[in-house]
């Protein structure tokens, strides 16, 4: 393993440390619930609950947008966000890294009491995971090649 794969290694590590139950429902509730209290005042539970449950799938396309992009870099090395860094390929290694770990991610949760595994929150997951790699590739095709005679 090199350097380079250290980030995405952290990284799921947290997105693994989510899935026990200090990232269920309940405990992630004790937080947001209060604070959404606390900027929009007085909610219904019922409101409070709909805020949360976006706010946790949301969680899971960023977190797994974060992934495949710490994954393409890795596999990009050395990493240039001009034209000729972005390829598909690498792109495809990188969103079936990530699609793999949503997988073994939910079935982890399937073996946690306060947890569930997903097939919807892994197709949520991969797409987020897609998400994260098309603006990726937006950034690097942005970047214009040099016109020859340009430094």
């Amino acid at each position: 393993m090199t350097l380079r794969w250290i980030a995405p290694g952290i990284w799921m590590g947290l997105i693994f440390y989510a899935s026990t139950g200090a990232g269920s429902a309940k405990s992630t509730s004790r937080i947001i619930g209060p604070f959404l209290r606390w900027v929009f005042g007085p909610l219904t539970d019922a409101t409070v609950s709909s805020i949360q449950f976006g706010i946790r799938k949301t969680g899971h396309a960023v977190g797994y947008a974060v992934l495949a992009v710490l994954c393409w870099w890795a596999l990009s090395y050395p990493l240039r966000w001009t034209r000729d860094a972005w390829q598909t390929r690498t792109a495809l290694r990188a969103w079936s890294i990530a699609s793999v770990y949503a997988i073994t991610d939910e079935l982890h949760q399937s073996f946690i009491p306060s947890r569930q595994g997903s097939a919807l929150d892994v197709l949520l997951d991969a797409c987020g995971a897609w998400a994260g790699l098309m603006l990726v590739r937006a950034i690097c095709l942005r970047e214009r090649s040099p016109k020859p005679g340009e430094p």
